[in-house]
């Protein structure tokens, strides 16, 4: 597991019974997640003292208890990035923090390329995959259906001093950009996918990862330049391994371009604990 411990303004103080006790930038949230199936005893009093809870509901979604006034949106930052932190009504926070090792990463990787690099950042939410890119001096186009979502990515670009960087902010469906930039001629050197593990569109096609992923990945494989750097693919599906992953980009991706491909779970550490946070899997051909 590739751990991100990297971050000072975030962090997992405990975790037991279903929810992970976080402080964000010193606000301390509880919030419920499916890998925590353990009923280790609860280590701090926070856990009583958090400024709000995340309640799940019985019929789907759920709402927050907020114990303290919490400001609508604070920061946080890692190194030069800096994000907005927003609570939403799917407990969500606006941020992935165990995605910073896939930051670093794909930082790395173009600053050493010793070229220009156009990334395709798909699915690309409030976008630390996008100013991670774009910090390293490539051009990125930064792709997802949400407005609300690109808005707050542009949020998160502004926060960092990165407004002046060449991002395309692009709202639309991923697989129709990525179709449409084929015919256009229009290709990259690196794709980042993290597409969701469900979801519905708008007339009500129902999208599953495990259904789809397979023929997602040949469509996107068919955008790259004769000369890709990577090909980033993201998964929080509990049933859809790294190993899987890896074999997809091994057969698509491999035969045209060589390269290797690398897979595992990456997670966060837990302060009062002496294991890390499984948070999903990552699978990278390079």
């Amino acid at each position: 597991m590739r751990i991100a411990d990297k971050w000072t303004d975030y962090k997992i103080i405990d975790a037991s019974d279903g929810e992970k006790l976080e402080s964000w930038g010193g606000r301390v949230l509880v919030r419920p997640d499916p890998q925590i199936i353990w009923k280790t005893p609860r280590k701090t009093d926070l856990w009583n003292k958090a400024d709000a809870v995340y309640h799940r509901s019985s019929k789907g979604g759920g709402e927050w208890e907020y114990r303290k006034r919490l400001p609508e949106s604070w920061e946080i930052s890692l190194g030069e990035l800096r994000f907005v932190i927003k609570p939403t009504g799917f407990k969500h926070t606006g941020l992935f923090p165990e995605q910073a090792v896939n930051w670093q990463l794909m930082g790395d990787l173009i600053r050493n390329a010793g070229r220009p690099i156009r990334v395709l950042n798909l699915f690309a939410y409030t976008g630390g995959a996008t100013l991670a890119c774009a910090a390293a001096g490539a051009q990125v186009s930064h792709v997802d259906a949400s407005k609300g979502m690109v808005q707050w990515a542009r949020d998160n670009a502004a926060a960092s001093g990165l407004s002046d960087k060449p991002v395309r902010w692009l709202v639309d469906d991923c697989e129709k950009f990525v179709k449409r930039e084929i015919r256009r001629g229009s290709f990259y050197d690196a794709v980042v996918m993290d597409p969701p593990s469900y979801g519905r569109g708008p007339g009500g096609e129902v999208w599953k990862l495990e259904d789809n992923v397979y023929e997602l990945v040949k469509t996107c494989a068919d955008v790259l330049s004769d000369k890709p750097l990577f090909f980033l693919l993201n998964s929080y599906t509990t049933g859809l391994s790294p190993s899987v992953m890896a074999y997809i980009l091994s057969e698509v991706i491999t035969p045209k371009y060589g390269g290797s491909v690398t897979a595992d779970e990456i997670g966060l550490p837990v302060e009062l604990a002496s294991m890390p946070l499984p948070c999903g899997s990552t699978a990278i051909w390079k």
